[in-house]
């Protein structure tokens, strides 16, 4: 009786503290994310290193508040960065991405640009089989703990996934699908440096009116449509490569 008065006691509390973070947590946080492009060419491009850049580093921002959250891009110029040669072009575009998440619903819309056409892609959360390291680190002056795993799963091959949470900032909180940990995610590692993202500023404050937004506009397709949409895409790109983010 006294082990089941004392789970009461921790429930309690856990619910308690939901109530603050509802109350309190609102803000925006700002990512770079850098890709290494040499590492993503084919084997059949490696020639290209010489003619495009190693690096290319992009913004993101993290709406969020105490149950919604909003990942997209920060468009800083609209022009389309042309490499390449031989016949052969290569383009980097910052996709107009916008990934939207109810932690209460578990629901995911995603909106997506495929081809000049927007799309509206509705999901539910997936729940990362997170391990969790014993190290920390200090990133924008919050104190992070590790947590890592391989995804298996993914279309592009597996990955080796390393991110960094802080619980001083709402749980189930970060960039793109790095969100099922019990805090904010300001850091992500994927394989060993070949897409990182790392929070550069953070702003708790109250939210600006329509700053958080779901997104609505849109032809709305399954994950499983959208997806073969995009392998159709790639097989009739012909010489072209296009290197995702």
């Amino acid at each position: 009786m006294k082990k089941i008065l004392i789970l009461f006691g921790v429930l309690i509390c856990l619910i308690a503290a939901r109530s603050v973070f509802a109350q309190t947590t609102e803000g925006l946080i700002t990512y770079d994310m850098k890709i290494n492009l040499h590492r993503r060419l084919p084997p059949e491009r490696q020639e290209m290193k010489a003619s495009i850049p190693e690096f290319r580093t992009t913004k993101e921002q993290l709406i969020f508040n105490s149950n919604e959250s909003l990942y997209k891009p920060v468009i800083e110029d609209e022009e389309e960065e042309s490499f390449g040669g031989g016949g052969v072009q290569m383009r980097f575009r910052q996709p107009n991405t916008e990934r939207y998440l109810n932690q209460v619903t578990g629901k995911i819309i995603s909106k997506q640009e495929l081809m000049g056409k927007d799309y509206l892609i509705e999901d539910s959360v997936k729940l990362a089989p997170w391990k969790l390291g014993t190290e920390t680190k200090t990133i924008q002056g919050y104190v992070c703990k590790q947590a890592y795993y391989t995804d298996e799963s993914n279309p592009n091959g597996k990955q080796e996934i390393t991110a960094w949470y802080t619980d001083k900032i709402r749980p189930f909180l970060g960039p793109d699908r790095f969100n099922t940990l019990p805090g904010a995610v300001l850091a992500v590692d994927i394989n060993n440096g070949e897409r990182v993202i790392v929070a550069s500023k953070i702003e708790m404050r109250s939210l600006k009116k329509n700053e958080l937004k779901i997104p609505s506009k849109g032809t709305k397709i399954t994950p499983q449509e959208f997806r073969k949409r995009m392998d159709e895409q790639m097989r009739n790109s012909g010489g072209g490569i296009v290197i995702r983010n």
